[in-house]
Parts: C-alpha cells; sequence; structure tokens
C-alpha cells in the first residue's frame, strides 16, 4: 500500500496546484481505505465510441476525457445510471463533491466498491450523521484525531 500511495501523491511534488494536490489525496483514501480509486474515476484518452460505451456502462463514477495522455482534461462529468448528470466540470475534486452531494441528496445507496470512501467523506470529512462508524472509518479518525 505504500508504494501505491507513494506513486498516488508523487505529482504533488512536482506541482503547487492546489486541485491536483485534493485529487491525489482523494485516491489515497481510496487506497487507504483498500479501495480501488479507478471504480471512482476513469480516465479515458481520445473520443470513440468505446470510451462512450464504456461511460454509459457505468452505475456511478466520474469520468475524465483527455485528447492525449499528457494533456490537461477536456472534459469532466458525473455518471449516475449510466446517464451523464454533469460535465465540463473544472477539476476533479469538484466532481467528487458533486458526485457526494448527489448521492447525498438523491438518497442514493453508495457504491458497493466505494462505500467507505463516501462514509468518511460524510461522517468524518463533511462531519454529517456521523454518529455511528464502520471499523475503517474508526481508525482512520483515530488515527487522524492522534
Amino acid at each position: 500500500m505504500g508504494r501505491v500511495l507513494k506513486d498516488i501523491v508523487a505529482p504533488m511534488a512536482q506541482d503547487d496546484d492546489v486541485d491536483l494536490g485534493r485529487g491525489c489525496i482523494i485516491k489515497g483514501l481510496c487506497v487507504y481505505l483498500n479501495e480501488e480509486p479507478g471504480n471512482l474515476v476513469k480516465e479515458y484518452v481520445g473520443a470513440d465510441e468505446t470510451n462512450e460505451r464504456s461511460i454509459e456502462e457505468t452505475t456511478v463514477g466520474i469520468y475524465v476525457l483527455k485528447a492525449d495522455c499528457n494533456s490537461n482534461p477536456d472534459d469532466i462529468g458525473i455518471v449516475i445510471e449510466g446517464q451523464v448528470v454533469l460535465q465540463e466540470l473544472d477539476n476533479f475534486p469538484l466532481a467528487v463533491a458533486m458526485l457526494f452531494g448527489l448521492i447525498y441528496t438523491l438518497n442514493l445507496d453508495y457504491p458497493r466498491d466505494l462505500k467507505y470512501t463516501f462514509e468518511v467523506l460524510q461522517k468524518i470529512i463533511m462531519e454529517l450523521e456521523g454518529t455511528t462508524l464502520s471499523k475503517k472509518a474508526q481508525v482512520l479518525k483515530n488515527r487522524l484525531c492522534e
């Protein structure tokens, strides 16, 4: 896990972009909670039918479309039940916040493969309904309070 986290936060040392740092921390949170960041955000290079089909098959998540591997994103959006509900967002952390807000306000169940990440966002970060925590979330909260 340490090597994976090191690779995730490496871009933060090269760039002072606040949004890049926030994105690295969100992905690192997923890894720390033994969840795959790829289940939260999927990056696609180039616009073609395969990418569009993959986005339509997404239950809940964020997509990032790029023209090529090294370019800035052309589009960042949110997919719920195969439908793009928000698009042309400014950055990945904003997309995560918007996705959390949509899930919370629409009273949707958290995706099974990201339930701990969203629980931490809700109960520890946002301090909403944080009376009972799962064991993973409680361990993280205790470590943050040390």
